[in-house]
């Protein structure tokens, strides 16, 4: 509860310079404002519509991004012809700046969803694929011998021996994955489209309706709270043998 406090202080004390007239309204709205904004959107259908096209954006790209990413960990964790390769490579792309991309990323698939959900997958690669490797290679080798001593198939090693190693890191990576997943989206949401939180509020720049604005950055950082919050709940369920 105390932690409520400093936030709730920061809204009233925002709300009184508005009403006070220290805040200029074209600037800034009140928060006052802004809730009726909300639920305003919320009411018409609006919000919850360009919400969902963005969250289902974020998901996609997770999904290849995450799959990709743990792919390439496991191949150059186990391997080291896998791991010269592999990780050279990801090392020079995971540096390339994302509004860097966007124009490469247009250039070859166009304006639809395909640069948006690789824009977002490339995000979401990265720190899962660094926090798997971190993870395999931080295995104790003692235990991977003990593993060949057993007479356990790869695939057995990797089931019961390397998976449960570098589950606490993997799912540190996915927390960072979530959060760059979602910085990802508000980044690719500048490329021109019809809908999704980054039209929304594109639309209110163009109209000037700061309010808007403010309910759609609002959004990403609830939506980006509550997945965090998710994985949170998942990693404490997954490692409670740790305890």
């Amino acid at each position: 509860m105390r932690r409520w406090v400093s936030p709730i202080a920061i809204i009233v004390i925002w709300q009184l310079l508005c009403m006070g007239g220290f805040i200029d309204p074209r600037t800034m709205a009140a928060p006052s404002d802004i809730a009726q904004t909300a639920v305003g959107l919320i009411k018409d259908g609006t919000l919850g519509a360009e919400t969902l096209v963005s969250l289902q954006r974020v998901v996609l790209g997770l999904v290849i991004g995450g799959f990709i990413g743990l792919s390439l960990a496991v191949v150059a964790g186990l391997s080291r012809i896998g791991d010269d390769a592999i990780d050279p490579p990801m090392q020079m792309l995971r540096t390339l700046p994302h509004l860097g991309l966007i124009s490469l990323f247009i250039t070859w698939f166009g304006l639809g969803e395909t640069p948006k959900v690789t824009l977002i997958a490339m995000g979401a690669c990265f720190p899962l694929y660094l926090n798997t490797l971190g993870g395999i290679r931080g295995i104790d080798r003692k235990v991977l011998e003990a593993a060949r001593s057993m007479h356990l198939t790869h695939r057995q090693q990797i089931r019961h021996v390397v998976i449960p190693g570098a589950l606490p890191q993997t799912l540190t990576g996915l927390r960072q994955s979530l959060g760059i997943a979602w910085l990802s989206l508000i980044v690719a949401e500048t490329i021109p489209t019809d809908a999704g939180l980054g039209h929304l509020i594109n639309e209110a720049r163009e109209f000037l309706q700061v309010d808007v604005i403010v309910v759609g950055l609002a959004v990403y950082a609830a939506l980006g709270l509550t997945t965090d919050a998710i994985v949170r709940h998942l990693e404490r369920k997954a490692l409670a043998w740790r305890a």
